[in-house]
């Protein structure tokens, strides 16, 4: 496994732009201007990572074009190696067009038949930098379709036989699933892989088709192998679900303005906090600790626009929980 100094954070799968509407509250069809930003959950969780001052590491592949060089630039600002990031001379980047209801929610509509990060070959794979990870991390967009699948599949297998801990966010986007049934089928046939999942509670929801907030609920998504199962409730905050103990850490109230990038943040900063410690898996203090800066990140990314912009650093994360304290 290496040093136990090493604590390089791998994320797997898609990179892409958003297009979000300049105005709140409006459908895509009203929306007269759009702001572009960066977007894809694997990559706002390696630059949460970066930025919080951890060793992150993103896979995956974007179009050679101008919006993939601008993505992998933007990686690189953020410290983020990119030594796995391949470019697709044949398919543009994908992007999609977010539209942020007056609750600050979003609804998707995505460009990608097919996309550059769909065409990521197993061959293309950097199994040299995947073999070096502390923490593999990845998404469920990547099961999709093929050859992408098949990459992330042999990524993961090739991290698990290197000895690192594997982490999931399905991350649900419904919209690119061919149905509701393959969509639960795709994000249910690697869950037993992972050590680490976190799902939102409308995720609970859709994958079991019962109440997120019944534990016997959530609880149905335990299998042995995992240390922690974290669910995320929005402004309330998160619930844990480790085979030691189990609670909630509440969350942080704030003047919503994006939810994009909310969870990656939150998985971002516990993910940094595992790969520097991996014993607070066992140490329920330690272990809401972690959760409270998490949930802190997570809150602070939603009062602006964009994901990787909104992004915290680890002191201004200290800052708004000593402020929220203090009120």
């Amino acid at each position: 496994m290496g040093k136990s100094t090493d604590t390089l954070i791998i994320s797997f799968g898609e990179m892409l732009i958003d297009f979000v509407p300049d105005t709140a509250g409006v459908s895509l069809a009203e929306s007269t201007a759009f702001i572009k930003a960066p977007g894809g959950a694997p990559a706002n969780v390696a630059c949460a990572i970066a930025k919080l001052g951890g060793d992150a590491a993103f896979i995956g592949k974007v179009g050679d074009d101008e919006f993939g060089r601008m993505l992998v630039d933007i990686l690189r600002e953020n410290k983020v190696n990119t030594d796995g990031v391949c470019f697709d001379m044949g398919a543009r980047t994908a992007l999609a067009f977010v539209t942020l209801r007056k609750d600050g929610e979003r609804e998707f509509m995505f460009y990608r038949n097919p996309s550059a990060d769909m065409l990521l070959k197993e061959s293309e794979l950097n199994m040299g930098l995947i073999k070096k990870a502390k923490i593999f991390h990845y998404g469920s967009i990547s099961l999709i379709s093929e050859p992408c699948r098949s990459a992330h599949l042999a990524a993961m297998k090739s991290a698990r036989e290197a000895g690192a801990l594997l982490s999931y966010d399905p991350n649900l986007r419904l919209p690119l699933w061919p149905s509701e049934e393959a969509c639960r089928s795709g994000i249910k046939s690697i869950w037993s892989d992972a050590d680490f999942i976190k799902v939102s509670d409308n995720e609970v929801q859709f994958l079991t088709q019962g109440d997120p907030e019944k534990e016997e609920v959530v609880m149905s998504l335990w299998h042995d192998k995992l240390k922690m199962l974290l669910v995320t409730d929005g402004e309330k905050g998160c619930r844990y679900f480790s085979k030691k103990f189990k609670g909630r850490v509440t969350g942080f109230s704030v003047k919503v303005v994006d939810t994009t990038g909310a969870g990656d943040s939150f998985v971002g900063a516990i993910l940094t906090a595992v790969a520097k410690d991996p014993s607070i898996f066992d140490n329920e203090p330690k272990f809401r600790e972690a959760l409270m800066f998490a949930n802190a990140c997570g809150a602070i990314c939603t009062t602006k626009k964009g994901a990787i912009p909104a992004l915290p650093t680890a002191p201004q994360a200290q800052e708004f929980i000593s402020i929220s304290k203090a009120k």
